[in-house]
């Protein structure tokens, strides 16, 4: 038991030696971080599951799918190292459509799934609120979204494919829905022509 716990600190020593990119403000030009201690402590307490998701700019709260969802698609944005602008915009258009937001609802949303993610060592606290809380049609609608991230450069990266196995592992969607996913997403982007 003692080199579990050993093991997990060891990870978490690794994690803050090594951490992700700032967490910025999306489209500020100074690019200065804009995810203050309240924010933060917030993600933090939602995650330990002792409080509520924090609340959008417009004081409309955020319910535990926005940001577990969110969460999910920005973690499939840094899973090839490279969480960019074109990653951003995919992200910001899927939840916008998703959860009917305002540009800057999703932006700020945007904000508080980096954190969330940022904040969490796991998947399994995303994957369990989206069990919980979507259906399996809506779970495939899940991974397509994902998918479309992934692609968001035109490039699948073998991270990005080994983090959507594992995700549709986690949510319970099997290998052909998600391959039947990733086929629709590539013939949206005009891909499909020799993948």
């Amino acid at each position: 038991m003692e080199s579990y716990r050993s093991t997990i600190r060891h990870s978490q020593i690794q994690r803050e030696r090594v951490p992700r990119k700032p967490q910025t403000a999306w489209g500020c030009p100074d690019a200065t971080l804009v995810l203050g201690k309240v924010m933060i402590d917030s993600i933090r307490a939602w995650i330990s599951g002792t409080g509520s998701p924090g609340r959008s700019n417009t004081g409309r709260p955020y319910n535990k799918l926005e940001l577990a969802l969110t969460a999910l698609l920005i973690e499939a944005g840094y899973s090839d190292d490279h969480f960019d602008e074109p990653e951003r915009a995919v992200i910001a258009r899927l939840i916008e459509r998703r959860f009917s937001l305002s540009p800057s609802e999703a932006r700020t949303l945007l904000a508080a799934g980096e954190a969330a993610a940022t904040e969490s060592t796991e998947l399994f606290h995303f994957t369990r609120i989206i069990n919980d809380r979507l259906s399996f049609e809506e779970r495939v609608e899940l991974v397509e979204m994902l998918w479309e991230v992934a692609y968001a450069d035109r490039v699948l990266d073998e991270y990005e494919d080994s983090l959507l196995r594992r995700v549709g592992g986690l949510i319970y969607v099997p290998d052909p829905e998600r391959g039947m996913a990733r086929q629709r997403v590539l013939k949206r982007l005009g891909l499909d022509q020799g993948h």
